[in-house]
């Protein structure tokens, strides 16, 4: 398990979001981390494919959300 793997992982739907956010949740355990809330999943999309779509905004937060899981595991790492 590594930091470099949670960079590759794709975020494609909602179960490729879940993957990436269990398997940081695994890194920070075996660091002793505790990483924030995860961005919860969009329960009002209408699935037309608006432009603004609810689920972009979720993966553009799941994005922001890995950057921050990654900088807080790197820092522990290199401590």
């Amino acid at each position: 398990m590594s930091v470099a793997v949670l960079l590759k992982m794709p975020l494609l739907d909602a179960s490729n979001a879940q993957a990436m956010f269990a398997y940081a949740q695994r890194l920070a355990i075996d660091q002793g981390l505790t990483l924030r809330a995860t961005p919860p999943e969009p329960t009002t999309c209408c699935g037309r494919g608006c432009n603004g779509c609810v689920w972009e905004g979720f993966f553009a937060a799941a994005i922001f959300w890995r950057e921050d899981a990654v900088e807080a595991l790197n820092a522990t790492s290199q401590a």
